[in-house]
């Protein structure tokens, strides 16, 4: 049996307020392509579908499109994530159960299955949305809530309440953090690891398809996968290559996963000089253009320059038409000097404190040509 596992779409994302609508649409249709030409037998969404709980309506739109051409192509399994309102995501789910698209909503302690079939037998795809300590106990006795206090123990006695049969195989769908797990830097993980989930929760399954963790990665075995996002979502992650991952399941006991790669349709780069060399067409003119001839990628420049330039964004801007951020590596923002000696101002003059706070500011004195200049601005203001 052949299953394509992905995850945290985010869609209405915006990376630095620029909307990414277009880039997931065209993600998407990639997706759908994928499908096409791979025909799993199952499309497994592990949460984080949107970015918000209450998505943009252009980004709900987009999912309806996307959910409607693989539900014509197999079957498709969504849970709920972090991100989700998971009463908003799972609407009409009982509906939409009829045409093939199975959604794992609200967690309600009944175990959420779908069972498919194949020359080796049944495979069992259960459903977990993302889980809290209070959304599990909120299922249980008195008595046993009070053992649910860690994301761990919620997790396991949810595992637990499955009923698994271990003799046949099992694919766990689920929407959480865990231990050992690489983060990309995109993330919404909470301070000092309380949402942590120890791998040997999923012993029991046969493959266990992640959402949460934005960089796909196995975690401990092939087994345990976290498929990651199909674009990147902040410039931490500029440097990897995203993926969607095809699970193939035989016989019991038998599991191989490969990762297809995704290509989006404008990538994330992080460029550094001065300002001469990054304006310079010998320097840019190999990198990716759009039918304009400017720089159709997303970008984040690094300046050298000592001296900070006027206007620099706007004129970086008449050739890297999408430049998100821009920063400075220099003398002065490497230093870490401290003003000190506060007490001695009254003994220095006007020049010296200049040429202190110049030193202080950008780690650098000032040159001859900048002393001679202040030095006449100062003999003019005194002499009025």
């Amino acid at each position: 049996m052949k299953l394509m596992h992905l995850s945290d779409l985010h869609l209405g994302k915006r990376l630095n307020e620029f909307s990414l609508l277009e880039d997931q649409c065209f993600i998407l249709q990639q997706l759908v392509e994928l499908v096409r030409s791979e025909q799993p037998d199952c499309v497994l969404l592990a949460g984080d579908i949107y970015d918000k709980p209450v998505p943009p309506a252009e980004a709900v739109t987009l999912f309806d499109d996307f959910l409607n051409k693989l539900a014509q192509l197999t079957t498709v399994c969504v849970t709920s994530g972090n991100h989700d309102s998971a009463e908003r995501l799972a609407f009409g789910a009982q509906l939409m159960r009829e045409g093939g698209v199975h959604f794992c909503g609200l967690y309600t302690g009944e175990p959420q299955c779908v069972t498919l079939q194949d020359a080796y037998g049944s495979v069992h795809i259960y459903l977990l949305p993302f889980l809290k300590p209070a959304h599990v106990r909120h299922c249980l006795t008195p008595e046993e809530a009070e053992q649910v206090t860690t994301y761990h123990e919620a997790l396991r006695c949810a595992v637990e309440r499955l009923h698994i049969n271990a003799a046949e195989r099992n694919v766990l769908v689920a929407h959480q953090f865990v231990t050992g797990a690489q983060t990309a830097g995109s993330e919404a993980v909470n301070v000092g690891g309380v949402d942590n989930i120890g791998a040997e929760v999923f012993a029991a399954f046969d493959y266990t398809a992640l959402g949460h963790i934005h960089k796909a990665q196995n975690v401990g075995s092939e087994r345990v996968r976290y498929s990651g996002t199909p674009l990147k979502y902040s410039f931490a992650e500029w440097q990897q290559e995203k993926s969607v991952t095809l699970v193939e399941l035989g016989e019991k006991g038998r599991v191989s996963v490969t990762a297809l790669p995704l290509a989006p349709l404008r990538d994330l780069r992080k460029l550094r000089g001065s300002y001469e060399e990054l304006m310079s067409k010998d320097f840019y003119d190999e990198l990716p253009k759009d039918s304009d001839g400017l720089l159709r990628d997303f970008y984040h420049l690094t300046l050298t320059d000592e001296e900070d330039v006027p206007d620099a964004v706007q004129k970086l801007r008449s050739v890297y038409k999408n430049l998100l951020q821009l920063e400075y590596d220099n003398k002065r923002t490497r230093t870490d000097n401290a003003i000190e000696g506060a007490e001695r101002v009254v003994e220095k003059s006007p020049l010296e404190l200049m040429e202190e706070f110049y030193q202080l500011q950008n780690n650098q004195a000032l040159s001859e040509k900048q002393r001679a200049y202040l030095q006449s601005l100062l003999e003019k203001e005194e002499s009025r």
